[in-house]
């Protein structure tokens, strides 16, 4: 009875184990527990390695040393198969960008309902040389501050805000747009992410990409359903037909996206940048945990006539007020 109590246990850690690694195979990505999950690998390989060492304690126990080895070994496998799954995404946070060329900067910040103020926020802005800047959980009078601090410098930008209630900074989004890149209208016709703002700008003359500051809503328990339905949303809008460039907090990582994928994309037919450069394994969330740890839902997406060329999260302001990272893509047009 013993032996059979063993194996089932060993069948049953083993399945956890390969769904935590690789739940795309079951199409268990969006699931409850499963979703969480996959968003902290490095975590979850910790934890893996931890238990392989408390397990190992028992070894001498004869009678159950042949599941301990067996489970020491599927928690390494695990290790390995997690970490390196992980590592092909990219841990290079050493990106240099190019604010001199005639390419398209992006910045994205969420700012936990204008937490770092506009001043810090202009700053950013002016040093990286940013043309298009997605801010979740910035509210509208901030956004005018920070355009107004950057046109007094010489720096216009468009503000565009899309909320849920004006007064609580977790429902608004804005997006600032250069005016070197010409005037931009918010478009409401195509609808929105269901929980939290997103912002869909469109070039008036018809001439630049599409402009999305992005914010699906966090896959918590009692968001589960309109995460999803955030994710189609989003991913809806990298459907081939517009020249796309998005970025936010999309409070998920790669993993997540995997039903969505089109044609190559990440996101619809839009390609996440940072992993295209090897920088997508870097954390944006949270500023607490250093970024080989942390979870990278802080994305600059693309449709493929957008060529990434460089990649940074941005890792000295941590101290600022927000518990996310900016994330800073260098995206070059090749039609």
């Amino acid at each position: 009875m013993l032996v059979i109590l063993g194996w089932l246990l060993a069948l049953v850690i083993a399945a956890c184990l390969a769904v935590a690694a690789w739940p795309q195979a079951l199409g268990l990505e969006q699931a409850p527990v499963v979703a969480q999950v996959v968003s902290m690998r490095v975590g979850v390989i910790g934890i893996a390695l931890a238990l392989a060492v408390v397990a190992l304690a028992f070894v001498g126990w004869r009678r159950v040393r042949p599941f301990v080895l067996g489970v020491v070994s599927m928690l390494l496998v695990f290790a390995l198969v997690s970490g390196g799954i992980h590592a092909s995404r990219g841990l290079d946070d050493g990106q240099a960008l190019d604010r001199a060329s005639d390419d398209l900067i992006v910045l994205t910040w969420n700012t936990l309902g204008d937490e770092p103020g506009a001043e810090e926020i202009a700053r950013v802005i002016d040093e990286t040389g940013a043309d298009a800047v997605m801010l979740p959980e910035t509210t509208l009078p901030l956004g005018v501050e920070v355009a107004e601090l950057l046109g007094a410098r010489g720096n216009p930008f468009w503000v565009h805000t899309t909320d849920y209630s004006p007064s609580y900074g977790a429902l608004n989004t804005t997006l600032l747009i250069s005016a070197a890149l010409g005037e931009y209208t918010t478009d409401l016709s195509v609808g929105g992410t269901r929980t939290l703002p997103t912002v869909v700008a469109r070039p008036d003359d018809g001439d630049g990409p599409v402009l999305v500051s992005a914010h699906p809503v966090a896959p918590v328990p009692q968001q589960m359903r309109n995460w999803r339905a955030d994710l189609d949303f989003v991913a809806g809008l990298c459907d081939g037909s517009d020249s796309v460039v998005m970025a936010g907090d999309f409070n998920s990582t790669l993993d997540h996206w995997w039903s969505t994928r089109t044609d190559g994309g990440d996101l619809g037919t839009c390609r996440d940048a940072a992993s295209a450069v090897g920088a997508g394994a870097v954390g944006s969330w949270p500023t607490w945990a250093p970024p080989w740890l942390g979870a990278q839902i802080d994305h600059v997406v693309a449709t493929p006539d957008w060529e990434p060329v460089a990649a940074r999260v941005l890792t000295g302001l941590d101290d600022v007020g927000t518990d996310h990272r900016p994330v800073l893509v260098q995206l070059r047009y090749r039609g």
